[in-house]
């Protein structure tokens, strides 16, 4: 795993063009442009593991803040626990570097869970931790590349820390300055240490996200 990572993180800047790139249109969902000060942001996403909905706001031209509601029916992307459940989140955004030709950023979506396998109920603490790389392909397109580590706990339940590693991309066509569809994908496992094993997670999601 230690060296994938630095591998990773290679590969995406290599893919970047040497010469100068259109910054897109200035803001992303996905990636590491924020929405802009005092500016914010709708967005809704469907796919796996479910339908979010989400709100951001502009604090300052690095820093967005706001909130996610998710409605799932698979738990925390597992792809082998098809649970309905509920899933409310804060929402923080840190634009840590940006140049001409890419950003860089870390997210933080800390919030409960609960959720209604048959028969049961599991409550639980999502604190997810992101990485994300954004590339400018022209001004109407946005790529990404990250590492997702959705940290989560079940309280009371005896599966206790459950700790996802996720690699993967995505990419946001803006359709106006204003207006984008995006797409995001990310896999990995899922290391449960109270079983000693690990489990295949995926989070597959397109949507739209509006600026205003």
């Amino acid at each position: 795993m230690k060296r994938f990572i630095p591998g990773f993180l290679l590969a995406v800047l290599l893919a970047v063009p040497g010469t100068a790139m259109a910054r897109g249109q200035g803001w992303s969902l996905l990636a590491a442009e924020t929405v802009g000060s005092g500016r914010n942001m709708f967005s809704a996403q469907i796919g796996f593991p479910g339908l979010s909905l989400g709100l951001l706001h502009g604090g300052s031209d690095n820093v967005d803040i706001g909130g996610k509601f998710s409605f799932n029916w698979g738990r925390e992307g597992l792809v082998d626990a098809s649970d309905a459940g509920l899933k409310l989140q804060g929402w923080l955004r840190v634009m840590i570097a940006k140049t001409d030709k890419v950003a860089f950023a870390i997210t933080f979506q800390p919030g409960p869970f609960i959720y209604f396998p048959r028969g049961n109920t599991l409550f639980g603490m999502s604190l997810p931790v992101a990485f994300v790389v954004g590339i400018p392909v022209g001004s109407a397109l946005m790529i990404n590349a990250g590492i997702d580590v959705p940290f989560n706990v079940y309280i009371g339940e005896g599966i206790g820390p459950v700790i996802p590693i996720l690699f993967g991309g995505g990419l946001e066509y803006f359709v106006n300055n204003n207006l984008n569809v995006n797409f995001n994908l990310r896999m990995g496992p899922s290391i449960v240490p109270r079983f000693d094993d690990s489990y295949f997670t995926m989070e597959a999601l397109a949507g739209v996200a509006y600026r205003f």
